[in-house]
């Protein structure tokens, strides 16, 4: 991952994004580099319109998973305690996504 936001903080930057500047971004910051997942990247990106993968990647669906109905008694017997669990851990995901969106805007 950390060599993705290389890539993204260059081009954030107005940098060329290639080996020489994703090394640099991946030394400064302390990590290890491996030379081959390097030209991966660079390899990967090649023709790649980066501008236009973050603006598609920005407003794609969030898919967000239904919770099946179950018809009889036991669904309507469930505690509500239950309810707010789930309504906070929807909260925190979707605050989360909103984060993400962040990092490319």
């Amino acid at each position: 991952m950390e060599y993705i936001y290389a890539a993204l903080l260059l081009h954030k930057a107005g940098k060329k994004v290639d080996e020489k500047g994703v090394k640099a971004v991946l030394t400064a910051s302390g990590v290890a580099v491996d030379e081959s997942r390097v030209k991966a990247l660079i390899a990967a990106l090649d023709g790649v319109n980066i501008e236009d993968a973050i603006s598609m990647a920005a407003v794609a669906p969030v898919a967000v998973a239904a919770a099946p109905a179950v018809s009889g008694a036991p669904a309507a017997a469930a505690p509500a305690k239950d309810e707010k669990k789930d309504e906070h851990k929807k909260e925190d995901e979707e605050s989360g996504m909103a984060g993400l969106g962040a990092l490319f805007g």
